[in-house]
Formats: structure tokens, C-alpha cells, sequence
């Protein structure tokens, strides 16, 4: 009987103090990247189109993104695939626009100006294979990103992969 009061007190004390553990969900992260392709094949000398969305979770604007995008351990084993960002687009709600520069760092200005709460920025590079480039391997990529909010806090998130390009014999 001692123990059990003991507990019980313990408990009553830790729920008092907020030190015991919530029954809700977890929050989203104040800012997320996602990678999506419009094919998960291709062959020397195709493109594929690797779209990347940055979502605002939070309730303050996305002010500042700084974001990488590097080839995976796997992509850099087999230096017989050939490939090279070629563009860069952002949608916009008037079409697509050109955006600066394709990679490998500080892609985060591709993503135009402020990221308001609640709403995404997708960015679309396209990935040029080469004619000349090996084949039966994958192609894959891993991203880090860095957002400042106009609350003056920040977020670091990655390491975010990419869904692999299986490159095919022709």
C-alpha cells in the first residue's frame, strides 16, 4: 500500500508541474521539403523533371531559404552516369517562371519571395542524362535546407532524398 501512495503521489506531483507526458499529436515541422519525379525511369539522353516543394507549416512567412542538393553515395559509386541539371522553374499562379541557377548550392532563392503560412513553393529542375552515359543504374539525390521566419526563428531539416531515376539500356 506504502509503494502505491507513493506513485500516486509522484504522479499528482508530475502532472501538476507539466512534467508528464501529453496525449497529443505531435506538430508538423514549421517547415517541410518534399521531392517528387515524373518518371522513375529513363535513358541516355532523357530528362526527368525533379520537382521540389517547400510548405510553410508554421504561422509566420518563410523569409529566407538556403538549400543544397548533392548527388547520393550510390550515384557518385558509378561514374559512368552522366547527367547535369539543365533548368529551373518555380510555379507561380500566373505559369511557371525561370529561376536562378540549378545546383548543387543555394537553390533556397529558387523558391521566389516570401513563403506565406500555410502555403507551398514548388521548384522543378530538370535532369538532363547524357547521351554518352553508362545505363542499369539509379541516379538519386539528397537535399539539406535552412528557413529563417519573420518571427526571427529558423528551422534546419534534411537530410530529404529524392526518388531514384532507374537510367535503362535503350
Amino acid at each position: 500500500m506504502r509503494r502505491l501512495g507513493l506513485t500516486t503521489v509522484l504522479a499528482l506531483l508530475l502532472a501538476v508541474f507539466g512534467l508528464a507526458p501529453s496525449a497529443s499529436a505531435a506538430d508538423p515541422a514549421p517547415a517541410a521539403l518534399t521531392f517528387a519525379t515524373d518518371a522513375a525511369t529513363t535513358t541516355p539522353g532523357g530528362t526527368v523533371q525533379l520537382s521540389m516543394t517547400l510548405t510553410n507549416n508554421k504561422t509566420y512567412d518563410v523569409l529566407f531559404v538556403y538549400q543544397t542538393i548533392e548527388p547520393t553515395w550510390l550515384t557518385t559509386q558509378r561514374p559512368d552516369l552522366k547527367y547535369s541539371f539543365t533548368g529551373c522553374t518555380l510555379a507561380t499562379a500566373a505559369g511557371s517562371t525561370p529561376c536562378a541557377g540549378t545546383g548543387p548550392a543555394n537553390l533556397g532563392t529558387n523558391y521566389g519571395a516570401t513563403v506565406p503560412p500555410g502555403q507551398s513553393r514548388t521548384v522543378t529542375l530538370t535532369l538532363q542524362i547524357a547521351a554518352d552515359s553508362g545505363c542499369n543504374g539509379n541516379i538519386g539525390f539528397y537535399s539539406y535546407y535552412y528557413a529563417e521566419f519573420s518571427d526571427a526563428t529558423s528551422i534546419s531539416g534534411g537530410p530529404v532524398f529524392t526518388p531514384e531515376t532507374r537510367v535503362l539500356c535503350a
